[in-house]
């Protein structure tokens, strides 16, 4: 790996809050880089400020394409680094020996497992329906009606670390586990006292179904109008995962004829332009999200499954850590390649 010799380099953050920027002001003091942070997503529109950096750090929706790579080539850009597990928003075939790209593969498993099995319960037992009524002194359960969890079946899709720690979980729960992977761990599987199994099976068996997989080309848009339709009726389905996972317009059409029971979606297909922000004072101009809202079995959360306190610490950390790595010439822990699963091509 080249050293670039640079003194103090000069790092451009985009999408930030302020709790990043206090959490990676603090943790900057033990590199001490040249931060400027952006409230802003990087866009096609605004590539033109990554300018005179080394480095730009982006998030889970700040998009880039071929465009914009040969922008940031342009530039003299020599990193991108990812505050975040996932790189389907980066344009990696166009990256590819000309910008290195790094990414946080693990921050806390624990946080989007235990997320996910917040949204499991809250819509099972109706949790959001009845503080509302309490709110209003309406003590009454009718409406309210859940079921046993010990007993029934989770389809865990995706057994990477999140999938393990939310196996765990629902194990304790005593539920029986079917799970799918490409890369299936049968001694996972044998320790841990779940079975592996084709998606035809875990549709057709699963009474809550969780997403857990990375988004690729083979798992777009794996959640449809076919795969619901082998699904028991009332099914349960949680997304942590990706929002293109799902198609939501068949994922709709399953909630209204009732084949979909519920549904606890922490990632949306067309989020970008709406998550993580406040839109509160303005009319949501998304009919399909505006349509989702509209159903009490379906809780939408804002992408919040990573947010806790130990998250955000290991993901500042090592993207920090991933920074001095490239500009020291060190060997890269968390490099991405063009070929990992998951990576944008066009």
């Amino acid at each position: 790996m080249k050293s670039y010799n640079i003194m103090k380099p000069k790092l451009a953050f985009f999408d930030t809050r302020p709790y990043d920027r206090d959490l990676y002001k603090e943790v900057n003091k033990n590199y001490d880089f040249d931060i400027t942070f952006f409230k802003f997503h990087l866009t096609p529109e605004n590539v033109i400020l990554t300018q005179g950096f080394d480095a730009v750090v982006i998030f889970v929706n700040d998009v880039i394409t071929a465009d914009m790579i040969d922008k940031l080539v342009q530039y003299g850009v020599k990193l991108i680094a990812l505050r975040s597990s996932g790189f389907n928003n980066v344009n990696l075939k166009s990256a590819l020996n000309r910008i290195t790209v790094v990414r946080v593969p693990a921050y806390s498993p624990h946080a989007i497992a235990e997320h996910t099995v917040a949204l499991m319960l809250t819509l099972n037992r109706k949790i959001h329906r009845a503080y509302f009524r309490t709110r209003d002194s309406n003590f009454t359960l009718q409406g309210l009606l859940g079921f046993d969890m010990h007993g029934k079946t989770a389809g865990i899709i995706g057994t990477g670390r999140i999938g393990r720690a939310l196996i765990g979980i629902v194990k304790g729960f005593g539920m029986e586990v079917l799970a799918y992977d490409i890369y299936p761990d049968e001694s996972f599987a044998r320790k841990t006292g779940f079975r592996y199994t084709m998606l035809d099976e875990l549709f057709s068996a699963s009474d809550i179904i969780s997403l857990n997989c990375p988004l690729t080309k083979e798992t777009e848009y794996i959640i449809n109008r076919d795969s619901i339709a082998r699904m028991k009726r009332g099914v349960m389905i949680i997304n942590t995962g990706r929002g293109k996972l799902i198609r939501t317009t068949d994922l709709i059409e399953g909630l209204k004829s009732g084949k979909i029971g519920s549904a606890g979606l922490d990632v949306y297909e067309e989020e970008s332009d709406f998550f993580f922000e406040d839109l509160s004072d303005q009319v949501l101009s998304d009919d399909v999200l505006a349509r989702l809202l509209t159903f009490n079995n379906v809780i939408i959360t804002s992408h919040q499954g990573f947010f806790t306190r130990e998250a955000l610490q290991n993901i500042a950390g090592t993207t920090m850590q991933n920074i001095s790595e490239f500009f020291k010439g060190k060997s890269l822990t968390n490099e991405i390649c063009y070929k990992c699963p998951g990576a944008a091509g066009t």
